[in-house]
């Protein structure tokens, strides 16, 4: 099976090697998607990053041009213009540029979004079923869909901030050493502890976050619970609003005081770097306005000095925030990395295809496992389904029914044992071709956010979508076209009611589910509790249309109704994950077994239902 996260914080948020492979991976993503845009972001921070250091020696040439004109016999301004022209091209260009900024990083960062999430969507629609259904596995997904383009997209920028702050310091530390050599033990001094301040500072916080992602699903489960339409009913009756806001509550309040207590220390960090800064650069400025009155140094000296060191300490606060938000980035692609890693187990993407023309189902001594289950829910299972044969399994719940029609049609695979189609093992075909061949209503089936014409077209989408005509016929073959018809907006009605103003009853929906099976010309058929929504005229509407429906398919039928099954060639009655009786209808009653009670007892409900 895929590898499990670990429990705790991994080790990669100390990791300097994961670290770079994070940030490889993002630049390579970035540099993929769009190189154009990456470059001319680049250019432009790369840019921007000499801007300060050309502004403050023009600011310099500035004030000693107007000193000089000044001391002269003859003041003429003419020494000062050729400063001021660079300072206006200098001053456009900061403006400018800063223009072009946002705009290539806002192009860029739709690209990526476009790229990333795009990427996590088709992963995730690769990975096994038992993946989704692992609360481990579940966390690992939280964390990655945790804005994954904006992290890559801002990793991008940032670094690019870095690189461009580096610059503004290098640039103005030459010019301020050049006035002040002691400017550069004041930045020495000062800025190392503060970034191994705010690098462990920002360590630490998301090592919280990672912590925080199972109490951060309940709290969007609590959400869910009270506004979703599909609960809020019964939250209602039940009066659970207050209990469930108070958990939900609770568990906001206790993120509001653990990012209290970082808030606090960040600001005390953050208040003692900018008064011991700024306290040192005033100091240098005093040493440096004493030589310019010494007459060591010069008026213009002073003005650049002052500018320029606040701009380095401002700069610098800048640089080492940058630094730090590209380790949070940093940390937060290794999440997306992580989840991309996942590998799919029961997916073979290079397998062998299969022939379209029949379905043979053997499971030869089938046992599987949930994960974090110690009891197995098949147990050394053995069957075999004709080809056009129609079965039935029955049983009480939790006998392994649903687990079995899941392993044949390759939801999961088994722990030990083999499920041949054709006389194939299903782990040695192509994904797509044991997809392409099988029908599936599940007990929970889909209520998709669509047409009623497109629901139905699901089925077969690639076939089918757009296809009106033969979309119609299927739903006539089905037996819902009068209640598609019937609807306000016929087959183009928006079903559900997230975007649409129409909600189906639960018999409604499987009846489109039903359609929606039949709709795919697949030599295999499951109906999972196929009419456990439907009341009996409805059943047998459906039923009556069975055989024509199902003809030349093979067709397992999993169901507790026994005027269901009693249809089916053969019924398997499971019984913990086992076959403990297998026959027709009649015979199973004529043994007296589990189906004959099973039977009976539904049949005594029946009575007492209908004789109160």
């Amino acid at each position: 099976m895929a590898a499990t996260p670990q429990s705790d914080c991994p080790h990669r948020s100390s990791d300097a090697a994961a670290l770079l492979a994070s940030a490889r991976w993002a630049l390579r993503l970035a540099w993929s998607t769009n190189a154009r845009l990456l470059v001319a972001v680049a250019v432009v921070v790369l840019g921007r990053g000499l801007l300060p250091a050309v502004m403050a020696v023009t600011a310099r040439g500035v004030v000693n041009a107007s000193v000089a004109a000044l001391s002269s016999a003859l003041p003429s301004i003419a020494g000062v213009i050729p400063w001021l022209l660079l300072g206006l091209t200098v001053a456009l260009l900061d403006g400018v540029s800063t223009l072009a900024s946002k705009l290539f990083s806002q192009r860029l960062r739709d690209d990526l979004n476009y790229r990333v999430t795009g990427d996590i969507l088709t992963h995730a629609a690769q990975l096994d079923m038992a993946y989704f259904e692992d609360p481990r596995s579940q966390d690992v997904l939280e964390r990655a869909k945790q804005n994954p383009a904006e992290q890559v997209a801002s990793f991008v920028t940032d670094a690019l901030a870095c690189v461009g702050n580096g610059l503004q310091i290098a640039s103005l530390l030459g010019i301020l050493i050049f006035i002040e050599p002691l400017i550069l033990v004041v930045v020495l001094l000062f800025a190392a502890p503060y970034l191994w301040f705010q690098w462990h500072l920002a360590l630490r916080q998301y090592a919280r976050e990672y912590a925080r992602t199972t109490k951060r699903r309940w709290s969007s489960y609590f959400v869910a619970s009270l506004t979703e339409p599909a609960s809020v009913g019964e939250v209602k009756i039940l009066g659970l609003a207050p209990l469930l806001i108070e958990k939900f509550r609770s568990l906001m309040a206790e993120f509001r005081d653990q990012d209290r207590l970082l808030y606090v220390r960040s600001f005390r960090g953050g208040a003692v770097f900018v008064i011991v800064t700024t306290t040192a650069i005033y100091v240098m400025f005093l040493r440096v306005a004493l030589r310019v009155v010494g007459g060591s140094l010069t008026l213009g000296d002073l003005a650049i000095f002052g500018g320029a060191a606040t701009r380095l300490r401002s700069t610098l606060e800048s640089l080492i925030g940058s630094l730090t938000a590209i380790l949070q980035r940093t940390l937060h692609i290794s999440n997306v990395t992580e989840f991309l890693a996942v590998q799919p187990q029961a997916i073979t993407a290079a397998g062998r295809n299969v022939a379209a023309v029949r379905a043979e189902i053997v499971c030869r001594n089938v046992t599987f496992t949930y994960r974090g289950s110690k009891e197995p829910a098949l147990r050394d299972l053995c069957l075999r389904i004709r080809a056009g044969e129609t079965v039935a399994f029955v049983g009480e719940n939790g006998a392994g029914k649903s687990t079995l029609v899941k392993l044949i049609a390759r939801l999961y695979d088994p722990d030990e044992g083999s499920i041949l189609l054709n006389g194939v093992d299903l782990r040695t075909l192509a994904y797509e071709a044991v997809r392409d061949q099988i029908a599936f209503v599940f007990q929970s089936f889909g209520r998709y956010e669509a047409s009623a014409a497109d629901n139905i077209a699901y089925g077969d989408w690639r076939r089918l979508l757009g296809d009106r005509q033969r979309i119609r016929a299927i739903a006539q073959l089905a037996g819902v076209d009068e209640m598609v018809s019937a609807l306000p907006e016929g087959y183009d009605t928006l079903l559900g009611r997230s975007f649409g103003q129409t909600e189906l009853s639960g018999g409604e929906w499987q009846k489109i589910a039903v359609a929606r099976a039949f709709a795919r010309d697949a030599t295999l058929l499951i109906l999972d509790e196929p009419t456990s929504n439907l009341d009996a005229r409805a059943e047998y509407e459906l039923f009556s249309r069975f055989r024509q429906l199902a003809h030349g398919r093979t067709t397992i039928i999993v169901s507790h109704r026994f005027s269901t099954v009693t249809m089916a060639d053969r019924i398997f009655v499971l019984d913990r994950g086992r076959i403990v009786e297998s026959g027709t209808h009649h015979d199973l009653l004529a043994q007296g077994g589990t189906y004959a009670q099973l039977f009976q007892l539904q049949q005594r409900s029946y009575s007492i239902d209908s004789n109160p």
